[in-house]
């Protein structure tokens, strides 16, 4: 009978370690994978509404810019000297955001 009640109550201890290994694990996952990108999301989403005309911006594929007309979903950038090369892209092509200086 005594046979019978350790070898219970170990598989119970063994369950329990299981169980809390697993939570431990997830808690793990959600403080290095997830909280972190949930972070840089809001900053990325805090960034685009903050542009306003005038601003200096880096495109995801690395061309400097002026933004010269800002939509929902899409802004207009001047590129370079040349004032003919101005080309239409969506807002989530923006990587970096510089605020015009006020004074120039």
């Amino acid at each position: 009978m005594s046979i019978l009640l350790s070898a219970t109550g170990s598989t119970a201890m063994g369950w329990t370690t299981m169980i809390l290994w697993v939570v431990v694990m997830f808690a793990l996952i959600y403080f290095m994978m997830i909280r972190p990108q949930k972070k840089e999301q809001k900053r990325v989403s805090a960034m685009l509404s903050d542009m306003a005309i005038g601003d200096s911006v880096v495109t995801t594929s690395g061309f400097y810019g002026v933004l010269l007309d800002i939509t929902d979903e899409d802004v207009i950038v001047e590129f370079g000297n040349n004032k003919n090369c101005r080309i239409p892209m969506r807002k989530s092509a923006i990587a970096e955001v510089e605020k015009a200086d006020s004074v120039q």
